[in-house]
């Protein structure tokens, strides 16, 4: 794999709104060079008769079916709240005017 030139590494700061300096221009150069081969090792490793997979093993839902019960009336739900307003259940504000 080629390496990154000093100028590209410049674009990908940029890219990335980083602002280096010359030296660390320098020195990011062969750490991303590193980065890449890894990446190139990795990617021979499967065969075009590997499926890609996100999980090495197969998920499955584990969340129950959405089913309606009993349910309580907005007056059982607001029988034993402090403050009730329109149907609600009143609380101190907690933001000024400034919202």
């Amino acid at each position: 794999m080629p390496e990154l030139t000093r100028d590209e590494v410049r674009h990908l700061a940029d890219l990335a709104r980083i602002d280096l300096s010359d030296a660390e221009l320098d020195h990011l150069g062969p750490q991303l060079n590193v980065i890449l081969d890894s990446v190139a090792s990795i990617q021979g490793v499967a065969g075009d008769d590997v499926v890609p997979t996100s999980h090495p093993i197969g998920m499955t839902n584990v969340f129950r079916a959405d089913v309606v019960g009993e349910c309580l009336t907005p007056e059982q739900a607001l029988a034993a709240a402090p403050a009730v307003e329109e149907q609600r259940f009143s609380v101190p504000r907690i933001l000024g005017d400034e919202q």
